[in-house]
């Protein structure tokens, strides 16, 4: 705290000094103090300035706390940006024109608090929080994602009301550490609170907790009024069990008041036999209780944890949690709510945790930012690694900011607060020092303060250890780059250069349909020393409630005016440029594996499988090897299912017996079935759920469906013609009662958002792949057998297609050739496109489901009979895009509610798709308001279709899952049910 006195608000003017980070404001520490404590919570009184200086009273209104004022119905509405700052003033400035939210309430003060220490707790404000009690100045707080403390002690009177106003500044010097890949908002972002305290009372509580069961806990006291009285002591509890206190280490009789600046200092401890260690697949936690006792033995204050004994090392190039190699399955999360923004309820955050957990995360970067301190306790709990980062992102600027001493006690500030904050949760393994900032002098300054203060994590910024993987000098124990191709990553490995765990810090951009070579990744991962993990960008879509009449955000109020994903008619779901800004960065905002109302997308279902904890390892000698690759766990908290698919429909199933297996261990079981000698292709499936009810997931719940093919397809037989013609019109395009548009040849889709930001698509333009120009060569018919030859003109290219049509029993075969030529070297698909008529709303297919997958993003979806609604097929991506393929398709129907409709063999596992909507409706639409479902179908059959990657930032798919150039053949056959 510093000496210099308060002026009024008008002339501190902290929002345009940088080297003051808070004045009056109380040190952070790990006590926690919600247990007891005034909420303040709910409307308070509200008005928003133009600028700080602005006079206040001109027109009161409400607004909620916490929350933020952008989504309450003010003018100041909610922008996004990713790298670019939303104003053009350079550091420390910040504009003239300041939306600054002046918030006030009457605090009655218990009467029962007479005598006692009063500290107002604001949980977090952006980005400068201004404190005053009955007009008069309090103190100053930046860092928009860690709470402030002030002492109001002698400012307020117990058994009697203050006014309390605080004041947020939206834009500052501070602004410019905190451009984060998110949405700007304004207001008081988590929860107020009043709470009490003795004079004497505990500081601070540092816990170590070993996984020898060795506990250390340092313990801080002060007095408010002076000099620590003789003879106060502490007491401790484990589960109830008593803790000794440290003799040689307890200052509590010491009466020299120069000693810590009033402060005391004594340690408790304990060894735990037979400790259960903490981890997150078993995430054993521990009541921990500190009392702090006057001389006559009276309780002058208490601290409650639970404590996790657990160790995190780095041996060599491994990062180790009990001495274990870990694999981090991990996704980036912001605090984000389409109705609320940046505050994020109890609730809501445990039913992110818990998702994540059932998809098989289990490890969270809280990017880029600290988050609240329930999700800490969350994490602890339900078992998930925390990296927690700190509330620092120069991107805008961050070359002259690293460097700019200006700037370095605000660094250091922010990093040193959320270690002293959440250094006792056993999910925090790692430190990050914030996030795309360049690398400088400031962040070396912060890594020696963590280093200095807490030794038993990693440090990782991502800005130091990108200059050099291999360095050993640097600010990040770790090294964790963005978006590195998996060739490097492999080859850094293998390079014998390796100094330290390589684990991405962000991977695999989850912007609309993506996820492509997730499977890939995390095979060369799993199979390559040295590489151990990441996190994907990221959890959630931001996309904001928006109502379409007047383009406002639709606010607290929203609840159940959308569902799986899809906002209610009038509604859409709003990305950057929604509210009429002219600064933004568009739909960059919308890159989670969520959408906004938490309805996974299908890529969760790929992560699911590739980190399933119980695999099919292989089948031989008639039996199946199963792998348990969990690292602390057994099987036995798992149950199963199997569940054998045959081509010609049987389906059998029945329980499965788990083996006790250790981490790591495989171990043979016999098939659980005879498979039928005839019947085709054979596939077999293990649907593994939970046991017993989990924290996370009650009795029942799917975890992985591991599958592996027993027995592969019967040749193709080629059916023998029938004597009929096949029908054909003019243009030599098939006639068919069932279709509305005849089958024609097709190189495009509807871009993705990697397909537009990593250049494919304006090359698909360019090509004229989105317009192709049919023109008939020739028409010939032999037995009835018609030939059609045509050739599809683009801009740059011309391709030459063939298409044979077959009458067959029941319906007609397809035979195609369609022949690229080498300048369309890299085409989103080759197949045909065709439409049908109304009434046909359901789709059932033999092949990969029942979610969407496509060629690079398909081990999430087994192979099987599903069956699922034609409007439930397509995925409503935020902006709408390619969709609702199915990968591997072996036949399929299309029926309406009579069984009447069509049927299609395909002549291998094909990608398919069947939805509402041409490519050309979704390439014009940028909300999914904008799109009117056709009546009929719109069904995709390809001969190839290219990856997805992950383009819009990281790499593209592999070169194996391009559509190259050359000649493709393919042939189906349909037929009328």
């Amino acid at each position: 705290m510093t000496d210099v006195p308060l002026d009024p608000l008008v002339a501190l003017r902290p929002w345009e000094a940088p080297e003051v980070t808070s004045w009056g404001r109380l040190p952070m520490n790990a006590v926690d103090r919600r247990r007891g404590a005034l909420p303040l919570d709910g409307d308070w009184r509200f008005e928003l300035l133009s600028a700080p200086h602005a006079p206040v009273g001109g027109a009161w209104s409400s607004a909620y706390v916490p929350g933020v004022w952008t989504l309450q119905d003010t003018d100041d509405l909610p922008q996004y940006t990713n790298v670019r700052m939303p104003f053009p003033d350079i550091p420390p400035h910040s504009p003239a024109a300041n939306p600054t939210g002046v918030y006030e309430r009457e605090v009655d003060v218990p009467a029962e608090w007479a005598g006692r220490r009063i500290v107002l707790q604001v949980g977090a404000a952006e980005s400068v929080l201004l404190v005053h009690v009955d007009g008069r100045p309090v103190g100053v707080s930046k860092d928009s994602h860690l709470a402030a403390e002030f002492d109001l002690t002698g400012l307020v009177r117990p058994g009697s009301s203050a006014t309390v106003r605080l004041t947020v500044v939206k834009w500052s010097d501070a602004s410019h550490v905190e451009d984060q890949d998110q949405w700007w908002h304004g207001g008081i972002t988590r929860s107020v609170l009043l709470y009490a305290t003795d004079p004497l009372h505990l500081a601070d509580v540092t816990v170590r907790a070993r996984r020898s069961g060795e506990l250390r806990v340092d313990c801080r006291v002060r007095d408010a009024g002076g000099a620590l009285p003789a003879g106060w002591y502490l007491t401790g509890e484990l589960d109830g069990e008593p803790l000794a206190q440290d003799a040689e280490f307890d200052r509590a009789n010491a009466e020299d008041e120069r000693v810590s600046d009033f402060l005391g200092e004594a340690r408790l401890g304990t060894t735990v036999p037979e400790v259960r260690t903490w981890n997150a697949e078993t995430p054993e936690l521990y009541d921990l209780t500190v009392r702090l006792h006057r001389a006559d033995g009276t309780v002058a204050d208490t601290s409650r944890h639970r404590i996790g004994f657990r160790d995190v090392e780095i041996v060599g190039r491994d990062l180790l949690v009990n001495g274990e190699r870990v694999f981090i399955r991990g996704v980036n999360r912001h605090d984000f709510h389409p109705l609320t923004g940046r505050t994020v309820s109890y609730d809501d955050m445990r039913a992110d945790l818990v998702l994540l957990k059932r998809f098989g995360f289990n490890a969270v970067r809280t990017s880029h930012y600290p988050g609240d301190p329930a999700l800490y306790d969350l994490a602890d709990e339900l078992g998930l690694y925390v990296v927690d980062e700190a509330d620092i992102e120069s991107h805008d600027h961050a070359h002259e900011i690293a460097d700019d001493p200006r700037y370095l006690n605000a660094f250091v500030d922010r990093v040193s607060r959320m270690v002293l904050r959440d250094k006792n949760h056993p999910s925090v393994i790692i430190w990050s020092l914030g996030n795309e900032s360049d690398y400088g002098a400031n962040h070396d300054a912060a890594a020696g303060w963590v280093r200095r203060h807490d030794t038993t994590r990693p440090v990782q910024y991502e800005g130091a250890a990108k200059l050099d993987w291999a360095a050993t000098d640097d600010a990040s124990d770790i090294a964790c780059p963005m978006y590195a191709p998996l060739e490097d990553c492999v080859a850094h490995a293998l390079s014998g250069e390796q100094t330290r765990p390589l684990i991405q810090c962000e991977y695999s951009h989850a912007m609309g349909n993506s996820n492509g070579t997730l499977a890939d990744h995390w095979a060369a991962i799993e199979a390559t020393p040295g590489l151990q993990g990441g996190f994907i960008w990221e959890f959630w879509d931001h996309g904001i409630l928006q109502r379409v009449s007047d383009g406002r955000p639709v606010g607290r109020g929203g609840a159940g005016l959308y569902d799986n994903g899809v906002a209610a008619p009038g509604h859409r779901w709003a990305y950057g440029g929604d509210f009429g800004e002219t600064i933004h960065d568009g739909a960059f905002i919308a890159d989670g594996v969520v959408f906004p109302d938490r309805t996974p997308k299908p890529a969760m279902y790929e992560h699911r499988e590739i980190a399933a904890p119980v695999r099919i390892e292989c089948y031989r000698h008639e039996g199946i090897v199963l792998g348990n690759h969990q690292h602390f766990r057994g099987l036995d908290w798992l149950a199963g299912e199997w569940r054998l698919d045959l081509a010609d429909g049987t389906t059998l199933s029945g329980p499965a017996e788990l083996p006790r297996l250790c981490p790591g261990e495989t171990a043979a079981v016999p098939l659980p079935f005879a498979v039928p000698q005839d019947g085709g292709e054979a596939w077999l499936t293990l649907r593994v759920t939970v046991a017993e009810d989990q924290p996370w997931a009650p009795r029942g719940t799917e975890v992985c469906v591991p599958q592996i093919r027993l027995r592969g397809p019967d040749p193709v037989e080629v059916e023998a013609p029938v004597a009929r013609r096949a029908e054909v019109d003019g243009e030599g395009l098939l006639v068919h009662p069932l279709l509305t548009a005849a089958p024609t040849l097709s190189l495009w889709r509807a871009p993705t958002d990697n397909d537009e930001l990593g250049g494919m698509a304006q090359r698909w333009r360019a090509w004229g792949l989105d317009a192709l120009v049919r023109k008939v060569v020739s028409v010939r018919e032999e037995a009835g057998r018609v030939t059609v030859e045509a050739e599809y003109a683009g801009t740059t290219g011309v391709v030459r297609h063939r298409q044979v049509l077959t009458p067959v029993e029941g319906g007609v075969r397809v035979d195609e050739e369609a022949e690229l030529p080498a300048a369309f070297d890299d085409v989103a698909r080759v197949g045909t496109v065709w439409e049908t008529v109304a009434g046909l709303d359901l789709l059932e297919w033999f092949g990969q489901g029942p979610w969407e997958s496509y060629p690079d993003r398909s081990t999430g979806a087994p192979v099987g009979h599903h069956a699922v609604p034609v409007d439930e097929l397509f995925t409503p991506y935020l902006r709408p895009q390619e969709s609702g393929g199915r990968h591997g398709v072996r036949r399929f129907t299309l029926s309406a509610p009579d069984a009447t409709g069509l049927s299609v063999t395909l002549d291998e596992p094909r990608q398919v798709s069947v939805t509402r909507y041409r490519a050309g409706d979704l390439a014009l639409a940028g909300h999914h308001d904008e799109l009117v479902p056709r009546p009929g179908c719109v069904v995709h059959i390809d001969a190839a279709h290219r990856g997805l990657g992950t383009a819009s930032c990281g790499p593209d798919t592999s070169p194996s899952y391009l559509v190259a150039p050359g000649i493709h053949h393919w042939s189906w056959t349909l037929r009328v049910l």
